[in-house]
């Protein structure tokens, strides 16, 4: 920062490029192949010495702004934090836990520590939009300013699965997982900047960019009696709990013996993880524990000029929470519709290529947030998203409708793939036959007799027998589509494989 006390460096920079041109402008009277050289292709100045020192680094705190300026920061700057925010209060509601437990069809687990689920997730749960019926979750926040935690990861055998770890930014930072050869051991998950010595039996150590993370392990499930009594000897070795607690022995937990308490009525939307009142005053704790990424610097300073204003300031703290309402209104409900963002394919489906790996793509990271939040790396889960008919009206359940994958026409996978489908608010809704997905999972659906699969989407049971075990039941009203690939081939990932036309046949 330039001082009083300092030489006027802004003038010592101006009169040396003065100088400079001058001598080039002199130059170009000169004769000789130097001269016209010299005039038409001048060569750029070298930076001063010290330049990135010359100017402040970020907006001066002590200056008045006005009310419309800081409105017009937060705006910006709820859209882009808003997912941050998200993961920032999930662990505030996990930090009050002091138990692993079931509440309703909610998993609880104090922080550092993940709960199992025993089965496939209750169509009631209503924490995470898009749950799947494919795998069987658990879920744990991390808190590595208190402790690195230790993930235990069993013997899955031949059986597909991976462990989904983000950051505060909801990115990926651990690859473990079948499709990665991940052995069954011991792995550290440390925070940026613990120092500590990683003790003997650990297998890997992975280090995240910030304190505050998410865990949850997807284990899957055939949708038979038989799969669902085999898995539950592997889910007893899953396990994640602060490093103190770590003796190079493996743990069991049985988890279907933890303490079940009924939880509040489900309500008909997901929880309300950011709230533009309280957005604000939980802004700095978040930016504190996500550094900027590279080129992100200025932003944060801005902001937190705008937030340091806002503290003494009642008039600019109240037009700030007004424009997050309004952010909220206009830019980020919105995204709740997939198709409304995302990368366009045919038949009206559309797709993401960096999931979990969103960087400073601030539109997509809050996009996905918002209307599917927590989705896996792209080669460990391949995510396509479908709104409308193939002739691009809206989904709904007073139609009905057909998805013919062709023979050998599924998504081409070394783990398994789904179709699923979800109301209004990208939630299941209870049905007589109590499916929600089709695919892999499923060992009673009929191809046709070409070999191709035709699954009728729709709220009334096929007369037809043969329909009738590909049905999958509509919600009432408007609903979406989602097919997921896990563990992607080649074509799923390079775009050479998309999903069907949804043909609406009546």
């Amino acid at each position: 920062m330039i001082t009083n006390a300092d030489p006027d460096r802004r003038n010592i920079l101006l009169t040396g490029t003065t100088l400079a041109i001058a001598s080039v402008l002199a130059g170009s009277t000169s004769s000789g192949a130097n001269a016209e050289s010299s005039s038409l292709n001048p060569q750029p100045l070298p930076p001063s010495p010290g330049w990135a020192r010359a100017l402040p680094s970020g907006p001066d705190a002590r200056v008045k702004i006005t009310e419309a300026y800081a409105a017009h920061v937060a705006r910006d700057a709820f859209f882009w934090a808003w997912p941050l925010v998200n993961i920032y209060n999930r662990r505030l509601a996990f930090s009050k836990m002091t138990e692993q437990r079931y509440v309703g069809p909610l998993l609880q687990a104090p922080l550092n520590r993940l709960t199992m689920l025993t089965d496939y997730v209750d169509p009631e749960e209503r924490n995470v939009a898009c749950p799947n019926q494919d795998v069987v979750y658990g879920l744990g926040m991390i808190a590595l300013d208190v402790s690195p935690v230790v993930v235990q990861v069993p013997d899955f055998g031949d059986r597909f699965w991976v462990y989904q770890i983000v950051d505060l930014r909801t990115d990926s930072f651990v690859q473990l997982g079948k499709m990665y050869g991940t052995v069954p051991g011991f792995y550290l998950l440390v925070g940026p900047n613990w120092s500590g010595e990683v003790p003997k039996g650990i297998t890997r150590v992975f280090r995240a960019s910030s304190n505050t993370g998410l865990v949850a392990p997807r284990v899957f499930q055939d949708d038979t009696p038989q799969d669902k009594r085999t898995i539950q000897g592997v889910l007893t070795g899953i396990a994640m709990y602060p490093l103190a607690d770590y003796d190079g022995r493996m743990k069991s937990t049985e988890w279907s013996k933890l303490p079940k308490v009924a939880g509040a009525p489900p309500g008909e939307e997901e929880t309300r993880w950011v709230l533009p009142e309280k957005f604000f005053d939980e802004l700095p704790t978040v930016l504190a524990d996500a550094p900027p990424l590279p080129g992100e610097e200025a932003r944060y300073a801005q902001l937190l000029a705008v937030l340091a204003a806002a503290k003494d300031n009642p008039k600019i703290k109240q037009g700030m929470i007004e424009a997050a309402k309004d952010a909220e209104e206009k830019l980020v409900n919105p995204l709740f519709q997939f198709r409304n963002y995302g990368q366009q394919l045919p038949h009206n489906w559309s797709t993401i290529s960096n999931e979990s790996a969103f960087g400073t793509d601030y539109f997509t990271r809050t996009a996905v947030a918002k209307s599917n939040i927590l989705v896996n790396s792209p080669n460990e889960t391949k995510y396509f998203y479908q709104d409308l008919d193939a002739s691009g009206a809206r989904l709904n359940n007073s139609n009905r409708y057909a998805v013919t994958f062709a023979k050998d026409g599924t998504p081409p996978v070394n783990g398994f793939w789904s179709l699923s489908i979800y109301n209004q608010h990208h939630f299941f809704v209870a049905n007589p036959i109590n499916r929600f997905s089709v695919g892999t999972k499923n060992k009673d659906l009929k191809p046709a007799a070409d070999g191709s699969l035709t699954v009728y989407v729709q709220a009334e049971a096929p007369a037809d027998p043969t329909q009738r075990a590909n049905w999958l039941p509509a919600p009432k009203g408007d609903f979406s589509l989602y097919v997921r690939a896990y563990w992607p081939k080649a074509p799923v990932l390079d775009g050479s494989w998309t999903p069907p036309p949804v043909q609406r046949v009546s």
